[in-house]
């Protein structure tokens, strides 16, 4: 029997009738992190985890090196990530489940490196570690065994902007950008984080957070197709830009404009952190306009 296909969401109930099921046919990774304390989520996985699965690292394994210019969280080399997903055990075409424990902030970030090469069997799980726990489903400490899969890239099923194209932008007005960090940030208080507070002129305000319901999990597709829809009026997906801080959050609300049924959204993988690396480009501060 051919088994589901996953591109956006998976249930902990689905995965893991899908885990006892057909072990083999999928590959779990774990991204847990931590901003502030970069080896929290490592540890976190080291004290217990969904069996089967593998973690990665927000910054050695999912982000390329840093120059001091391109942001906090660099794209990684296309060429190098494909050779990351291969050597943790990925062959093309296999269901790939991410998760983490922050409402799918980090998880997101995989979800959207898998499109960018040219896989679209991943998803992300629902809710999250705490989902899976609430399903009654248990963790473990046991760290599989690895074997190298063939996974080679594909045409990106998913799209990229770079800082010159903001900067045309912001004369052009032809792309509609959307922030995802909190408002207070965007508005450029409380920055703890970047050396400048503030966002780019012109650039809308979404919280990747307001994607989620009390529970963790994401809303359903009709609530975010009419909130990204009252937040973008008659501008289509293919003219949207997602940025955040550093290109991570941004995948969230890429994955919800995925759900939603909003196709074609790029990501600014630099966003504000790679922004503001250049003093002459323009800041602006307050509320979404």
């Amino acid at each position: 029997m051919p088994h589901t296909h996953y591109t956006t969401l998976i249930s902990a109930t689905n995965l893991a009738e899908r885990l006892a099921a057909a072990p083999d046919s999928v590959l779990v990774f774990d991204c847990r992190f931590d901003l502030a304390d970069t080896a929290a989520g490592e540890t976190a996985y080291a004290e217990g985890h969904i069996p089967g699965a593998q973690y990665l690292h927000l910054d050695r394994d999912l982000s390329g090196p840093k120059t001091g210019t391109n942001g906090r969280h660099p794209l990684p080399d296309r060429a190098k990530l494909v050779e990351t997903f291969a050597a943790h055990g990925l062959t093309n075409g296999k269901q790939v489940v991410a998760y983490d424990a922050q409402g799918g902030m980090y998880a997101a970030r995989l979800w959207w490196l898998l499109r960018w090469v040219g896989h679209d069997s991943v998803a992300v799980l629902d809710g999250g570690l705490e989902a899976w726990q609430a399903a009654g489903q248990p963790l473990t400490k046991d760290v599989p065994a690895t074997t190298k899969g063939n996974f080679t890239a594909g045409a990106p099923l998913a799209v990229t902007t770079d800082a010159q194209a903001i900067q045309r932008n912001l004369i052009s007005r032809e792309l509609m950008v959307v922030d995802a960090r909190a408002p207070d940030r965007y508005r450029g208080e409380n920055e703890t984080i970047d050396p400048v507070g503030g966002h780019i002129p012109g650039a809308l305000n979404r919280f990747f957070k307001d994607n989620l319901t009390a529970d963790g999990r994401f809303k359903p597709a009709h609530s975010l197709r009419e909130e990204f829809g009252a937040l973008l009026p008659a501008t289509a997906p293919d003219r949207v830009v997602l940025q955040c801080g550093s290109g991570v959050t941004a995948c969230h609300n890429l994955l919800a404009m995925e759900i939603a049924g909003l196709h074609g959204a790029s990501l600014y993988g630099g966003s504000w952190s790679e922004w503001v690396a250049d003093p002459s480009r323009p800041v602006a501060t307050g509320a979404n306009p």
